[in-house]
C-alpha cells in the first residue's frame, strides 16, 4: 500500500462510523482518491521516463561527428574542369568521393532573373551570378543539376559534418573579419553575398548561400558565414532572395 493509501486506512480507522452507510461512502470515497491519486502518479511517471530514443537525438557526437569511415581524405580529391556549351565558359571542378562538383558558382544567364552582385558585371565573373529559385531549378548545363539536399547532406559527410563543413569548404580569402576556410576540399566557397527582392544586395564577404533543388518554403538554401564552421539552413523565403547556385553531376 502507497502513502496515501496508509493515510487513507488510518483516517478511517480513527473515524467513528455510526452506519454502515456512512462507512460505505467513506470507503467509496477513499478507493476514489486513492484511484485518482495513482492515476496521477502514472501519468506523472510517463512524463519522467527516460525516452530511449532522446539520448542519441542529443548526442554530441551522432549530431557533430561523422565516423572516420565516411569522411573523404583530402587527398584523394580530383580536381578538373568542364565547359558549358551554352554560352562557352568553363568551370572548375572537384571530385569529393562519389560526387563532382562545379568549384565554381555558375555564371549563366538565364530567362529568369539572374543579376550580378550589385548590378556590376565583374562581380559576375568573381561569385557567378545570383538567382532566383525558380531560375536555379533550370539553370545547369546537360549533365548537371541544381543539388538536393540529401546531396549537400552527402557532401557535407564527406568533409567532416555540418559542423566543420563551413571551414573545410570556404575558400582561403575573400571573407572579411578573418572569416577564410582552409578549402582542403577545393571546393572554394566564396562569400558572395545574396539579393532580397526590395532590390538590396547584402552581406558580401560575409555569407553565401547556395540553392538547393527542395521545393520547401523556407531551408531549402544551405549558408556559409564568416568565423563559422558550421553550415547552415536559411531562414529565408524562396520567393524572396537571389542566391548562388553550385550544379553537381548527374
Amino acid at each position: 500500500m502507497n502513502i496515501l493509501g496508509n493515510a487513507i486506512f488510518l483516517l478511517m480507522k480513527k473515524s467513528t462510523c455510526h452506519s454502515s452507510l456512512r462507512c460505505g461512502l467513506s470507503l467509496v470515497f477513499s478507493l476514489s482518491v486513492l484511484a485518482l491519486f495513482s492515476a496521477c502518479t502514472d501519468y506523472v511517471s510517463k512524463i519522467d521516463a527516460p525516452n530511449d530514443e532522446e539520448p542519441m537525438a542529443l548526442s554530441s557526437s551522432s549530431i557533430l561527428q561523422e565516423s572516420s569511415s565516411s569522411v573523404v581524405n583530402p587527398s584523394t580529391v580530383v580536381v578538373g574542369s568542364m565547359k558549358d556549351y551554352r554560352d562557352g565558359q568553363s568551370y572548375k571542378t572537384v571530385t569529393i568521393g562519389s560526387q563532382t562538383w562545379m568549384a565554381q558558382n555558375l555564371n549563366y544567364e538565364t530567362d529568369y532573373f539572374s543579376p550580378c552582385y550589385n548590378n556590376i558585371l565583374s562581380n559576375c565573373s568573381k561569385y557567378g551570378r545570383l538567382y532566383s529559385w525558380k531560375g536555379a531549378l533550370t539553370a545547369c548545363p546537360v549533365g548537371w543539376h541544381l543539388p538536393a539536399k540529401a546531396e549537400f547532406d552527402t557532401l557535407f559527410t564527406a568533409v567532416g559534418g555540418r559542423s566543420v563543413a563551413g571551414k573545410m569548404l570556404k575558400s582561403t580569402s575573400g571573407w572579411n573579419d578573418s572569416g577564410n576556410g582552409t578549402d582542403d576540399y577545393s571546393f572554394s566557397a566564396l562569400s558572395a553575398g545574396y539579393y532580397y527582392v526590395t532590390g538590396e544586395y547584402e552581406l558580401e564577404g560575409i555569407k553565401t548561400c547556395f540553392w538547393s533543388s527542395a521545393e520547401d518554403v523556407v531551408g531549402n538554401a544551405l549558408c556559409l558565414y564568416k568565423k563559422d564552421d558550421y553550415v547552415s539552413g536559411s531562414l529565408g523565403n524562396k520567393n524572396l532572395f537571389a542566391f548562388s547556385v553550385r550544379c553537381v553531376q548527374d
